[in-house]
């Protein structure tokens, strides 16, 4: 960003904190990442690389079908390999292809379906980001902030959830030029300084779709890396 970029920032960002509300900078990032609304019917097959500081790496294949809410992951660590699947029909899980595993295998490996249903608001939420911050029960909060953070400017957004949807507190962190979201960071308690931050790069399109590839995750408290997800590939279902 060049020095008459960045004066121009410093100019215009307050004239866009008053003229603009937080509903209007979160529907501009949406038009950003996805201008043809088709989110809502997204049927795609995701495979993402997770590489972690231990060395370790894990590749997962997901399928999410919004339209008929089905959701499959199979997920490789080394030789295992676990499939979790949700639909209307509930739950199932196979373990290296066995759906019978010792109570050693379920705690190692979160053979439950309750991880199951982890993973499935996981991924919708993080991969579906900025749209899913419309779903109900989604607090925006009115207060748009300008800040710098690790170094660059961005307007922020403020998220929290009604009871019995969430309890995290959420900051979108967006582009002040083109309202591309570039950072999240969440907190389970804020005064504790705790919970972690995402910092966003490159972009995959998927149907006109703007999908942040990777992800670099840190804790807030330490700046401790966590982990990299890497979004290898993005194809529909149908």
């Amino acid at each position: 960003m060049n020095r008459l970029i960045v004066t121009l920032i410093a100019v215009l960002l307050p004239l866009i904190g008053f003229s603009q509300s937080a509903k209007d900078i979160l529907s501009n990032s949406i038009s950003y990442h996805d201008p043809n609304g088709f989110w809502n019917s997204f049927q795609g097959n995701l495979k993402i690389d997770l590489n972690q500081p231990d060395g370790s790496n894990r590749k997962s294949d997901i399928n999410i079908d919004l339209p008929k809410a089905e959701f499959s992951m199979t997920e490789r660590r080394g030789e295992d390999v676990v499939t979790r699947v949700i639909d209307k029909e509930g739950c199932s899980i196979l373990f290296n292809g066995r759906s019978d595993f010792s109570k050693e295998e379920s705690k190692k490996f979160g053979l439950t379906c309750d991880r199951a249903s982890m993973y499935k608001n996981y991924y919708t939420f993080l991969y579906g980001l900025p749209m899913k911050l419309k779903d109900s029960g989604t607090i925006l909060h009115n207060e748009l902030e300008q800040v710098e953070f690790k170094g660059n400017d961005y307007l922020k957004l403020k998220i929290t959830f009604e009871e019995g949807v969430g309890t995290d507190t959420w900051y979108i962190y967006l582009n002040p030029e083109t309202y591309a979201m570039e950072v999240y960071q969440f907190y389970h308690d804020e005064t504790k300084n705790d919970g972690e931050y995402i910092l966003l790069s490159e972009l995959i399109e998927y149907r006109g779709m703007q999908i942040p590839k990777v992800r670099k995750w840190y804790t807030n408290k330490e700046d401790k890396w966590l982990g990299t997800d890497d979004l290898v590939s993005i194809s529909s279902l149908r």
